[in-house]
């Protein structure tokens, strides 16, 4: 029997986006593969008030485990009440790169409310087809489904791609027609992992396709993927005790600042939260060498991951407004 999303405490992103695109603010999506990543948004979005989007890719799906996640996400909805005193912030729980009908279908019925569907490196009209066909289960259960045009770069969930593809501004209209779907990822120079931009390369994406884009579509929710910013103070803390991530850059804030003022309503964000973990154990382990105990370095990647979300909700404007 499928489990409801309403049942766990969850919200869909529809009515948290059409607040976001009228406010010009975008709510950050923080991926999470364990405990402390949902304890350390839960407590950084109740503290500043900011809507919760909690994502997970099929990777990280396989090592939480469904039914553990199910558990944790019910119980992520009940920690944000006991932290807001019986008012908890409105949390979507979002399937990330989707890439099968099945898993999408799994996830719905497992009590996600929102999945995304990646078939952007398929034939235009084959992922027109298993974008759509995704929308029209996922409706059937009030969950809400992302697309995706365009191809991005680098790492995701262990896999490399190399062939980078610009979303075409002239195809978005037809998309979103043809599909149904509730939101789309566009691909604007943004990329996956911690090398962003190759060596030499300018740091920089393109706001002038993005614009093109909310031209054609004007209103509809606009999503950023491999958006982390890669904090130049976490690599140097990584390579300085032990590591080795050579020209690590990621997007500069102040250009995700300016993206999430137009009709860009979700941001994603994964390698940040991941070099905040590797720091911050790496350089408890050179301090405390002799130490064992791993709630010690936990509760320090915790704290820091928290002030991170924090740090994202700021810049991408979503403080505040968890109750408009």
């Amino acid at each position: 029997m499928a489990v409801k999303f309403s049942d766990l405490g969850l919200v869909n992103s529809r009515e948290l986006f059409a607040k976001a695109i009228e406010s010009r603010y975008a709510i950050p999506a923080f991926n999470f593969e364990n405990m402390e990543q949902i304890q350390a948004i839960i407590q950084a979005c109740t503290e500043i008030r900011s809507p919760a989007i909690l994502q997970i890719s099929p990777g990280a799906l396989k090592y939480v485990n469904p039914t553990f996640l199910r558990h944790m996400a019910q119980g992520a909805v009940e920690y944000a009440k006991e932290l807001g005193n019986g008012k908890n912030v409105p949390m979507v729980l979002h399937l990330d790169h989707g890439t099968t009908f099945d898993l999408c279908k799994d996830c719905v019925e497992s009590g996600f409310s929102s999945v995304m569907i990646d078939g952007s490196r398929l034939p235009y009209e084959e992922n027109i087809d298993l974008t759509r066909k995704v929308v029209d289960y996922a409706h059937k259960y009030d969950v809400t489904v992302e697309g995706e045009l365009g191809v991005l770069d680098g790492i995701e969930d262990g896999e490399k791609t190399e062939s980078y593809e610009y979303t075409q501004p002239e195809q978005v209209e037809d998309f979103i027609e043809e599909t149904g779907c509730d939101s789309l990822a566009v691909s604007i120079g943004t990329n996956h992992g911690a090398h962003k931009f190759r060596s030499g390369q300018e740091p920089k994406i393109r706001l002038d396709i993005l614009a093109e884009i909310e031209k054609c579509i004007p209103g509809f929710p606009i999503v950023l993927h491999g958006s982390s910013s890669v904090p130049q103070d976490l690599v140097h803390i990584i390579n300085l005790y032990g590591g080795q991530l050579k020209d690590a850059i990621g997007i500069p804030e102040e250009q995700l600042r300016l993206a999430s003022k137009s009709s860009v309503c979700k941001i994603n964000i994964a390698s940040d939260g991941r070099l905040v973990t590797t720091a911050m154990i790496r350089k408890f382990f050179s301090d405390v060498p002799e130490e064992f105990d791993p709630r010690r370095y936990s509760i320090l990647v915790r704290n820091a991951l928290k002030e991170l979300y924090i740090q994202k909700c700021n810049i991408f404007g979503s403080s505040g407004h968890a109750f408009d």
